[in-house]
């Protein structure tokens, strides 16, 4: 027990929780914005591989780190154009676009990796962005630009949600898109907005795994991540703030699961580290997902005229 308290108290363990939070950060918030228009966006795992791919190649071909950041946002936006166009437009299945999105994005980075690396044994790498050692604040110094911009993203977001018209027309097509249309809002305009919008965050959530966290791009690296966002959205009932607090504890729960395995000898079998985070994470999820308030249009079809 005094060794788990001692290693809370290092500024070492919380720089990791910072780290590992970041990705889930800009996912979460990907995913939370496209919710509150009132479309479910299962297709944040692909998008994630594909922004970390696209971004990484962008800077591997000789693009500064922001633009791969850009072009990781931009491949997250199309593929969001594209579940808007099946899920506002054709008013097909929200679960069934996202998981198609999903495999699509997945497969057409794994594919094109392979065209570009046909004969490499070790990923190719690229040099990632530098830690922000001029901040005075010892967790944020070692941190990189990304982690700045996830966490001005929350208040940012924050702000647009419930002090903008913006925001607003968001959140009425999320809860009464009969009512947002009798106000002249265009429901198709605002849920495609946000959800290209949603996507190009969850875009550079993947930017981050290969332009900070790792240098270099390879198979499998999101690791469930955009699932975890996903779930972290209904733990945050749907608020930014709220999606900070639940991407540092989970990140918190990874980082003590990596720490307790590398403290805790033989005590215990790995595999139930690595259920730690998850265990935690879904009975906090439990808890407060009970008494969250979600949006009312949300995975509902909308036909312009429809009561």
């Amino acid at each position: 027990m005094m060794e788990v308290l001692d290693m809370l108290t290092q500024p070492a363990f919380w720089i990791a929780v910072l780290r590992i939070a970041t990705p889930l950060i800009l996912g979460t918030l990907g995913v939370l914005l496209c919710e509150r228009a009132g479309v479910l966006n299962l297709g944040i795992e692909g998008i994630m591989v594909a922004g970390a791919f696209a971004g990484w190649l962008a800077v591997y071909g000789g693009a500064s780190l922001w633009t791969g950041v850009l072009v990781a946002a931009l491949t997250g936006a199309v593929f969001g154009l594209l579940h808007a166009f099946l899920t506002v437009s054709l008013a097909l299945s929200q679960h069934v676009s996202g998981l198609g999105i999903t495999l699509l994005a997945t497969a057409l980075s794994y594919y094109g990796y392979r065209v570009s690396f046909p004969k490499v044994s070790t990923p190719p790498t690229v040099e990632p962005f530098a830690e922000m050692d001029w901040i005075g604040i010892p967790v944020l110094a070692q941190q990189t630009p990304l982690t700045l911009l996830a966490l001005v993203l929350v208040p940012l977001l924050a702000y647009v949600l419930y002090r903008t018209p913006v925001g607003l027309a968001v959140r009425m097509v999320g809860e009464n898109p009969q009512a947002a249309e009798g106000q002249g809002v265009s429901v198709a305009a605002v849920r495609t907005g946000a959800i290209v919008a949603g996507s190009a965050l969850m875009g550079v959530a993947g930017s981050f795994l290969t332009l900070s966290a790792f240098n270099a791009f390879f198979f499998n690296m999101v690791n469930g991540r955009g699932w975890i966002c996903v779930a972290l959205v209904v733990f945050a009932s749907w608020r930014p703030g709220k999606a900070l607090l639940g991407a540092v504890l989970f990140a918190f729960f990874d980082a003590l699961q990596l720490r307790l395995q590398q403290s805790g000898g033989a005590t215990l079998p790995y595999q139930m580290y690595l259920m730690l985070p998850y265990v935690l994470s879904i009975a906090a999820l439990v808890l407060v997902a009970r008494k969250a308030s979600y949006p009312q249009a949300l995975m509902k079809p909308y036909r312009k005229g429809e009561r």
